[in-house]
């Protein structure tokens, strides 16, 4: 069956538009209320960023999941993956997080982890679907959810950080600048790093819930660069509004994406012993990555873009590292979703194993150059990767390069946008394919 309101990774709109609107997020938690109830008994946390809209979201969420019958706590704003480590420590039936990721304060959305601190199984994203459509009901008055608050989640979350890396730890000596993009990391990454001795120097923690992601955290890093410039810090950490992403920059400004990371944690693994397998990417990894990889015997596999995507690759091959460019990054030895703070723990501990720099340890991954261009399309169109021009295009583009590159074209699955990219030894010819390509996907979707 096909999805009529969950995407790829949740629930995700304008707010004020639907599906983001009160009422559809009163009858979402009804009807979540009601699929996670017919799994037994119904206690459900909910977390959220640190966007203004919010707390709308909250209250309504929480009527209709009491409405359902199921028990609520509260656990405010906290990180994406610490919304997936409580849900499994409280032993939960399913955890909900209110949170447009990177995306600016204007956008919302709703993602949900399954008791193990998963993401849904299709068939409980498809019952929600279907409750959807039916009317909503309200249990008896005595069978009513009951709703309380986890005041301690933050420092629970803290400590589990810290699990993950050897207790004899220290990063004293160490200095750091953190971007918390103004979201769900604000309060609890600062105090990670400065608990482990790091000297930590703090940026853009201070949410007013029209701020995040506003021109700071992973996807506007030139601040962050900015700083550790200024500061002669030894590098940076930039985390994403939800804190699911998490990008570096070195001590000389330059910017370390997820390709980077994976690399640095995945050699640091083999040589300790801890790799279990290989490590997955996803179609948009850079090639110079899976050229690292292959160097030092490590097997690297392609999933469809998306963290879900990677954890079911993880999962059905048992293994234990993947990631994405973009900065997601699942370390599945310590937790079972993308956690920008454990990812940038490990590679800090690589780093200090090794006795290297950031700036040093990337050296080993040559990235071919990559153009990524996305181009909007009206929602409702025909899907414009099957048009027969831009298929032609495509292939062509991709005989031109002979073999050393490659196109992919692919719609996004949050926002009605054609991704395309165009990767080759060549970075002149890669950016007049990408142009080509992304003009033609314009003309055709006009």
């Amino acid at each position: 069956m096909s999805r009529k309101y969950f995407g790829t990774d949740g629930i995700r709109g304008r707010v004020g538009q639907f599906p983001i609107t009160p009422d559809f997020m009163l009858k979402l938690g009804w009807a979540a209320g009601m699929a996670f109830r017919k799994q037994g008994n119904c206690r459900v946390l909910v977390g959220k960023d640190t966007r203004i809209s919010g707390y709308m979201f909250e209250s309504a969420l929480e009527a209709g999941l009491s409405a359902a019958g199921a028990d609520v706590m509260l656990l405010g704003p906290m990180p994406t993956p610490a919304i997936a480590y409580l849900t499994r420590t409280f032993h939960a039936e399913a955890g909900i997080v209110i949170s447009a990721s990177h995306n600016p304060h204007d956008d919302n959305g709703i993602k949900f982890f399954s008791g193990a601190g998963t993401k849904l199984p299709d068939e409980v994203e498809l019952m929600i679907e279907e409750l959807l459509d039916q009317p909503m009901s309200v249990v008896e008055s005595s069978k009513l959810g009951k709703v309380s608050r986890i005041n301690d989640a933050a420092g629970r979350y803290i400590e589990f950080c810290k699990s993950s890396v050897p207790s004899s730890t220290s990063f004293e000596g160490l200095k750091i600048v953190v971007d918390c993009a103004h979201g769900a990391t604000y309060k609890v990454a600062p105090s990670v790093f400065r608990e482990l001795g790091a000297d930590v120097t703090v940026l853009h923690a201070a949410p007013d819930g029209l701020n995040i992601n506003e021109s700071c955290g992973s996807t506007h890093i030139e601040s962050l660069q900015a700083a550790v410039l200024v500061g002669h810090a030894d590098l940076g950490i930039a985390f994403d509004g939800d804190g699911d992403r998490v990008l570096m920059v070195d001590h000389t400004g330059a910017i370390v994406d997820g390709d980077e990371l994976l690399f640095v944690i995945g050699r640091d693994m083999q040589e300790r012993g801890k790799l279990q397998g290989g490590v997955v990417g996803t179609l948009m990894s850079n090639l110079g990555l899976e050229l690292a990889f292959k160097e030092l015997d490590i097997p690297f596999v392609r999933a469809k873009v998306g963290d879900r995507y990677v954890m079911a690759e993880l999962l059905e091959r048992e293994w234990l590292l993947g990631g994405e460019n973009s900065g997601h990054v699942v370390c599945g030895s310590h937790t079972t979703t993308g956690d920008a703070i454990i990812a940038a723990l490990q590679v800090l501990m690589a780093l200090k194993r090794r006795g290297e720099n950031l700036a040093q340890a990337r050296q080993a991954v040559r990235k071919c150059p990559q153009v990524l261009i996305n181009v909007r399309f009206a929602a409702g169109k025909n899907d414009p990767l099957e048009n027969p021009l831009i298929k032609e295009a495509s292939a062509k583009a991709t005989e031109a390069m002979a073999g050393r590159g490659r196109v992919l074209l692919r719609k996004s699955g949050t926002e009605p946008l054609v991704r395309v990219m165009v990767e080759g030894d060549d970075e002149t010819q890669v950016r007049g394919h990408a142009e080509a390509l992304a003009k033609l996907v314009e003309e055709v979707c006009a």
